[in-house]
């Protein structure tokens, strides 16, 4: 065995591979949020933009990459949640009172929000791949598959906005941990420099949920003719 495979199999290895991972997700998180303010504006530019997204070879190159940066990102969670469960005799002890909500319940937030990843996947990507999707016209006068009309119908349900709203809550929490861990599973350590690391953790998890369960509460509301 070599070395490089020694360290990237060990305890630490692992939370070097799934603190990268999971910083290359929080930049998805970001690209995906500022597309999906496209719901705002209209119904075509939305549509256009999807349509950019899944014809793109770019993008559909960088999909890939996504998909693998999930897949590692889970398989190493999981490794870790198991050694550390089947480690010792000798348990894992923490103060609760010095440990975070979010750092005690990585392993919870991390389950449901996979679980929501699956649930999220089947209602939109594979409607719009799969399913009998709409056509709408673009402001080229050409047919594109109608994701905008995919994604309203879904949020004008309360019981799935509910459902929507609750998971990113969820993935607020575990952003708010994971941003700032991963700085420091990275060897990113200092005393000075610590602290801001972990207000640009509370802001960007803050501003991720804020801005994606406006989407849902939006149409709800619009729904209802609440807004």
């Amino acid at each position: 065995m070599s070395k490089n495979t020694i360290i990237f199999s060990s305890s630490l290895g692992k939370k070097f591979v799934m603190s990268l991972t999971g910083l290359f997700l929080c930049s998805f998180l970001i690209v995906h949020l500022g597309g999906n303010i496209a719901l705002f504006t209209s119904k075509n530019t939305f549509n256009e933009y999807t349509k950019f997204m899944t014809s793109n070879p770019v993008i559909r190159f960088m999909e890939i990459i996504l998909v693998l940066g999930f897949l590692t990102h889970i398989v190493d969670a999981i490794l870790l949640y198991v050694r550390n469960k089947n480690a010792s005799d000798t348990k894992y002890v923490f103060d609760k009172k010095k440990s975070s909500i979010s750092s005690r319940s990585m392993a919870l937030t991390g389950s449901f929000i996979l679980f929501f990843l699956i649930v999220h996947l089947r209602s939109f990507w594979y409607e719009y791949k799969f399913g009998e999707v709409i056509y709408s016209v673009d402001s080229n006068g050409n047919q594109i598959k109608d994701m905008y009309d995919i994604v309203t119908s879904s949020f004008e349900s309360p019981i799935y906005s509910l459902f929507y709203v609750s998971a990113v809550i969820l993935l607020g929490i575990h952003l708010n941990h994971g941003f700032q861990s991963a700085f420091l599973s990275l060897g990113l350590r200092h005393k000075k420099y610590t602290p801001f690391v972990s207000l640009i953790g509370k802001l960007f998890s803050f501003t991720i949920t804020l801005g994606f369960i406006s989407f849902p509460i939006y149409f709800c509301l619009k729904n209802f003719n609440l807004w």
